[in-house]
């Protein structure tokens, strides 16, 4: 499951935006406003996207199978690369289609004009919370990383997926705040369809990014340049200091695969090799929590030739 932070973040939105594609899809009903059945659909879309976190959290905790024998935890991956697929498809195109539709019939809001500006302005309050929720449970974990690179290097996909949804929800309220209100001023129906556009772009934009984030966590993530350097020294504090090769990958956010290959000694007796690897594997354990499966292989470094090191080094 999520960490609890991610998942009260992905509560707060789930709520929030549950009551906002109700009171939206009324006021769409009430009005005709193509702004107001756009957010309808990316309030329901958002909500599903929550869902679809909390869902893949669950899966992810079901204990390892002969057919898995790593276990889950790559579910959360998945099922928030599913959040950018629907993100896409129902949020981004139909808002787009919608705008499509309305900029060759563009029609005024005539009936019940307080309504729209009312709940985008309720919304955008709502949202506002929401917004608040994910930053704080995001700074609990993101350190002293810019929110760009806490969004691209974060193996725990649930706070960068709440950020960017939180984001583009209050921004699509703006836009369609905009749009609503310019054409109750000027009596003009284009700029609801304008405003209707705004939010079908963003919302493309926006699974884009979460789809290639989320991609890159699927194919499988290394740990991180700070967990590895853990792993280095844990090594090193039990006589592994010459590490010939390592390779290390996420198969969840809380599971990290640590593979390597040191140097022993060519006289080393088994017994004492044994403990002294158990120990090692202890160590990097301690030190980085999430390394939950370590492979340790010991080897003798091969000798090469000056010419040799020099054709490497090229």
């Amino acid at each position: 499951m999520a960490a609890s932070g991610g998942t009260k973040a992905i509560l707060a939105a789930l709520f929030a935006n549950t009551g906002l594609a109700i009171t939206k899809f009324i006021a769409f009903l009430l009005t005709g406003s193509s702004a107001m059945l756009a957010e309808s659909v990316h309030s329901v879309a958002d909500s599903s996207n929550q869902a679809l976190l909390l869902y893949g959290g669950k899966r992810a905790k079901r204990e390892e199978t002969p057919r898995h024998p790593f276990g889950y935890s790559r579910a959360r991956y998945y099922y928030a690369f599913l959040v950018a697929v629907v993100l896409f498809a129902v949020g981004g195109l139909y808002s787009l289609y919608e705008s499509s539709h309305k900029f060759q019939h563009p029609e005024p809001i005539t009936s019940w004009q307080w309504v729209p500006v009312t709940v985008l302005i309720v919304g955008i309050i709502l949202e506002s919370f929401s917004l608040r929720t994910a930053i704080v449970e995001s700074n609990a974990v993101r350190g002293s990383q810019s929110w760009t690179n806490f969004v691209r290097r974060s193996r725990s996909p649930e706070l960068p997926v709440i950020l960017l949804e939180d984001i583009g929800a209050l921004l699509g309220l703006v836009f369609a705040l905009i749009g609503v209100s310019l054409t109750l001023i000027t009596g003009n129906g284009i700029w609801d369809a304008v405003g209707t556009a705004a939010i079908g772009v963003l919302l493309v934009v926006i699974s884009i990014v979460l789809g290639i984030e989320t991609k890159s966590l699927l194919m499988g993530e290394s740990a991180t340049p700070e967990d590895v350097d853990k792993i280095e020294e844990a090594l090193a504090e039990h006589g592994f200091e010459d590490v010939i090769g390592m390779r290390t990958m996420h198969l969840g956010p809380e599971d990290v695969l640590v593979v390597a290959k040191v140097a022993g000694e060519p006289d080393a007796k088994v017994s004492e090799m044994s403990a002294r690897i158990n120990a090692a594997e202890d160590a990097v354990r301690e030190a980085v929590p999430t390394a939950r499966l370590i492979y340790l292989e010991v080897d003798v470094r091969k000798k090469t030739s000056k010419k040799s090191r020099k054709k490497a080094r090229k």
